[in-house]
């Protein structure tokens, strides 16, 4: 893809390593976390062990919590409800917090590559596709290799 883009990129049925394999065959230079909170179940996926795994493969790591489903979106995705937690999100989206987010989000991808994490592996169910059209800039959404 030439000039600017953003990536994004889900975790759901990944592994560390896939991950960042997936990453570096994309050329992706800095990976925006943009989960509200940047933990999770998943090991080897929370902050800490994210950020250093990445950093061992020479890709940088930035958290936008601004970016992040509001508690009242993620329970309306889990309970089925795609809808209402869009037009949650699409109102958090609005706030100021999360406009200079995105303004700062929108510069960084015009300067390098970048690509958006998240849980979801499908990106058409996960609130990082909402972000990326946000930004107006080309999507382009990767995804790791399957477990063998």
């Amino acid at each position: 893809m030439t000039g600017p883009a953003v990536a994004t990129i889900g975790y759901e049925e990944a592994t560390p390593a896939a991950l960042v394999a997936a990453l570096r065959q994309a050329g992706i230079t800095t990976v925006v976390d943009v989960r509200a909170l940047a933990n999770s179940r998943r090991p080897g996926f929370a902050k800490r062990a994210l950020s250093a795994a990445l950093a061992e493969a020479g890709i940088g790591y930035a958290h936008m919590p601004a970016l992040g489903t509001p508690a009242a979106g993620r329970q309306a995705a889990r309970s089925g409800k795609p809808e209402a937690m869009r037009r949650i999100f699409a109102a958090h989206l609005a706030g100021v917090e999360p406009q200079a987010a995105l303004a700062e989000l929108k510069a960084r991808a015009a300067r390098e590559p970048v690509c958006l994490l998240c849980l979801e592996a499908d990106p058409a169910q996960c609130h990082r596709t909402l972000v990326a059209e946000a930004i107006g800039l080309p999507i382009r959404h990767l995804a790791p290799a399957s477990p063998a």
